[in-house]
């Protein structure tokens, strides 16, 4: 029966969990090979490890002190170690890889199986930066692969340890180039995978406005980056985003849009605040007179902002007074303040059609009058200085008058 249940606990183990015991059971552990190793015992001196497979080694108990010289490990802690040589038939182990051939074989060991490993960032050099791993050994990533926004100042990462990946491994370890973007864009793949079970389209969620642009802005919702489009941001055309959110605010956004084949996601803002339009009847009701402000100028009319993102129409036939005009800017100016009355709804489309009150309509009549009375007292000076020319010259000669 013993055997039997031996027989099925190892069918249950993978190839490579059998192969790994198989290693330490025969003692093939390279230095600066990584393993997990459960502590078993904790002396004044040395902490004892168990690796599994009835294989065992220690470590010194001062790599677990702190700063304060407290221990940060107890006795069935997990512990990540590695290797280093044997003394006295007994495993040596180490939480860390600082120089020698045990530095060497750590690093080429991660180069060759895509382990991620920390180094310290020590100084910023032509195209990059200098970063030290395993202790000394000295390793260049390049700007491109730093990770590192556009914008930052890179004096603030210098001293950070990071966790980068070695691409390359070279000359006996004399030439080492790593990324940390690499360990970034695997980290935003596996968020993306988590996030993708969970998002769905139209629902609310929280973000961080991480930047502003002239089309919208940038919303972190929980480690990846949307779009919220300029038009989604509020119900008030024609404002400045700057003036709406600022870099920093925390705000409620809806997921109008997932596109994960092309990594896009549109947010949407407005739709997380009432709609003004909603009882536009009661609020705008046909008739009615309102103060508003022209927010912008077309050649089909001219738009007028009545507050609380309603927008209306003053169409151009209705700003001519008769006239004819070819721009609403020939008689209205951007900011400036008429009263309007609302002459149609249209709620499906969220229009509203508006004509130009008594007072407004007298006021760009007087101007147009008055433009009239100038042109004309122009045209009537004109006349008189040439009839007074005329006057005089018929003085100077009044043989030509007689003829």
């Amino acid at each position: 029966m013993d055997n039997q249940e031996e027989i099925e606990n190892a069918e249950e183990k993978t190839f490579a969990e059998l192969m790994a015991e198989s290693a330490l059971t025969k003692d093939h552990l390279r230095p600066g090979q990584r393993v997990q190793a459960l502590i078993v015992k904790i002396s004044p001196e040395w902490i004892f490890i168990d690796l599994g497979s009835k294989s065992e080694g220690y470590l010194d108990r001062k790599e677990f002190l702190d700063d304060d010289g407290n221990l940060t490990v107890k006795e069935g802690d997990t512990v990540d170690v590695f290797f280093l040589t044997v003394k006295n038939n007994e495993k040596l182990f180490t939480r860390k890889i600082s120089r020698g051939e045990a530095a060497k074989a750590f690093l080429e060991d991660a180069w060759r199986n895509g382990i991620p490993l920390e180094g310290k960032i020590g100084r910023e050099t032509k195209g990059g930066l200098e970063v030290l791993l395993a202790g000394n050994v000295r390793a260049f990533c390049p700007f491109s692969l730093t990770g590192i926004p556009r914008g930052e100042n890179i004096a603030d990462y210098i001293g950070k340890t990071l966790l980068f990946k070695i691409l390359e491994y070279a000359e006996g370890g004399r030439k080492v180039i790593l990324s940390r973007r690499a360990i970034l864009d695997e980290e935003k793949a596996k968020l993306k995978e988590e996030l993708r079970k969970t998002l769905k389209e139209g629902m609310i969620v929280k973000g961080r406005v991480t930047s502003l642009h002239n089309f919208g802005a940038f919303v972190d919702i929980g480690g990846i980056q949307g779009l919220l489009p300029t038009s989604e941001i509020g119900w008030r055309r024609g404002e400045e985003t700057a003036s709406i959110i600022s870099v920093g605010d925390l705000i409620d956004v809806s997921i109008m849009k997932l596109d994960w084949i092309n990594d896009k996601i549109t947010l949407s803002r407005k739709a997380t605040l009432p709609d003004p339009w909603a009882n536009i009847e009661r609020d705008f009701p046909l008739g009615a007179r309102f103060l508003g402000r022209v927010s912008s100028l077309t050649n089909f009319g001219a738009f007028v902002s009545l507050g609380d993102g309603i927008e209306g129409l003053i169409h151009i036939s209705k700003l001519g007074k008769g006239k004819r005009i070819k721009h609403s800017s020939e008689v209205l100016a951007k900011g400036q303040e008429l009263e309007v009355t609302i002459e149609a709804i249209d709620r499906e489309k969220k229009r509203l059609s508006l004509s130009l009150t008594d007072g407004d309509r007298a006021d760009l009549k007087d101007k147009d009058e008055e433009k009239d009375y100038l042109a004309q007292h122009r045209e009537e000076s004109k006349s008189a200085t040439f009839g007074s020319l005329g006057d005089v010259m018929k003085s100077k000669n009044p043989s030509k008058t007689n003829r």
